[in-house]
């Protein structure tokens, strides 16, 4: 995944560690209050990451600095051998208790290993494999449930309440949360400090190499944890701008109201001080997910605002709307041109009218027709469509699908112009997602590309 923060100034006191490593000034030890020993060489050499926070509280700078896994720590003298603003962050759980949730299966499950190597009916292998997943599971989700999280609303999830909210439907992976950067950032929240610069350096003790290359949060663990720990999804990030992918069920810009002013907007502000006030330069309605760009200056804001205005930003969506699409008729490929307006009296409905209605012009593709599986486990027939809208109007592919001068198929889980009931064959959120952006970067020019696969 892309790097939360700007690298370069945590990566100059990153490799301050490593190089204090390199030159065994700094004595790594193992938990538990003993020194590395020769048993544990071995696994040591394999190297770790070593992170670093930069973090501001006030007007004072804080270092924070963290290694991966839960084995190894800095001790306070060594710490402050680096300087009196550094600071070592233990892991989320203590190593202690993870040993404990292990401890009830440990023993069965070398007795199976064991077992399992010296089989050999393959029968009698494979049962003895399954009964092993099934006790490593049990331990793993032991472990999980020792796991929380503060976010950088103050607000503490578990692991396994962020899982659920991801749409993860199998364990996360072993280690999850034993990463740098979820430490690192937990650390900052419980204790009130703002995150402005993070890197992550690998070091080998025997590859004493100063010009370690830097490495971004990880797409397996962090990936997992980070976009709920820092309220954004973040796809790309620069001093002009940053790219994002809304979550479903979030406003893009604040509405009326103090229950309607949390949005990707005044969550990029919360993490970006330095930003705009007024960062959005294009929106999403609530429901649908996917790609936004957001500008960080006022120049880099005027730039994006112009190329909106003029239809220069290419914009891809995917959506599953209700039937089957070719049964009606409608071709595989084409462009449709609507006109809608606004219904004052039913806000905030769009309503076709051929006179005094603004022109939407979209181009669609259909991708296939399948079965969707709704929340209830019933099925349905659906037509996923891929859309290139070529104007920008409200509610313009909510339109296209649902309206009668359109496909009259509304995309699934639309509560504006869809058949939408409770039960049984409701979908969860609204069924679209903005799959790809394209525009020019506000102050190099360059073509900016960005693609991102629906969640559905």
């Amino acid at each position: 995944m892309f790097s939360p923060f700007p690298i370069e100034e945590a990566e100059g006191l990153c490799r301050k560690v490593l190089a204090a490593l390199n030159q065994n000034l700094l004595d790594v030890k193992l938990y538990k209050n003993r020194n590395l020993i020769e048993e544990d060489n071995d696994r040591f050499n394999q190297g770790f990451m070593v992170g670093l926070l930069l973090c501001k509280k006030e007007e004072s700078t804080v270092a924070l600095v963290t290694f991966s896994g839960t084995r190894y720590f800095l001790a306070d003298e060594d710490v402050k051998s680096l300087g009196e603003d550094f600071i070592f962050v233990p892991p989320i759980v203590e190593p202690e208790k993870i040993d404990e949730a292990l401890k009830k299966n440990d023993f069965e499950i070398h007795a199976l290993t064991k077992k399992i190597n010296e089989e050999k009916d393959a029968g009698k292998k494979t049962d003895l494999k399954k009964r092993r997943a099934f006790l490593t599971d049990e331990s793993l989700r032991r472990v999980f449930d020792l796991y929380s999280f503060f976010c950088i609303d103050r607000r503490k999830k578990t692991l396994m309440e962020i899982c659920r909210k991801v749409g993860l439907k199998k364990l996360p992976p072993a280690g999850t949360g034993d990463c740098c950067a979820p430490k690192l950032l937990n650390y900052a929240f419980v204790h009130s400090l703002f995150p402005v610069s993070m890197c992550e350096l690998f070091y080998a003790p025997l590859c004493k190499e100063e010009t370690s290359k830097v490495f971004s949060p990880c797409d397996s663990r962090c990936a997992l944890l980070l976009p709920t720990m820092l309220g954004l999804e973040i796809l790309y990030r620069d001093d002009s701008i940053i790219v994002v992918n809304k979550q479903s069920g979030l406003l893009s810009v604040p509405g009326r109201g103090p229950e309607k002013q949390d949005c990707i907007s005044s969550r990029i502000r919360r993490l970006i001080p330095s930003c705009i006030e007024q960062p959005a330069v294009h929106r999403l309605d609530m429901e649908t997910s996917g790609l936004m760009v957001f500008a960080l200056t006022k120049e880099a804001h005027r730039a994006l605002r112009i190329q909106f205005e003029e239809a220069t930003v290419f914009k891809q969506y995917v959506a599953l709307l209700d039937g089957a699409l070719p049964a009606k008729g409608i071709k595989g490929e084409g462009q449709m041109e609507l006109y809608f307006r606004l219904d004052v009296e039913n806000r905030p409905h769009q309503i076709w009218d051929s006179v005094y209605g603004k022109k939407a012009v979209t181009c669609w593709k259909i991708l296939n027709v399948e079965d969707w599986t709704c929340p209830d486990s019933s099925k349905r027939v659906v037509t996923r469509v891929l859309f290139t809208p070529l104007t920008g109007r409200t509610h313009q592919l909510r339109l296209a699908s649902a309206d009668s001068h359109g496909f009259a198929s509304p995309i699934l889980g639309d509560t504006l112009y869809g058949n939408c009931p409770p039960s049984p064959n409701s979908a969860t959120r609204l069924l679209l997602h903005s799959c790809r952006l394209e525009f020019n970067h506000p102050v190099s020019g360059e073509r900016m590309q960005f693609e991102n696969s629906p969640p559905f």
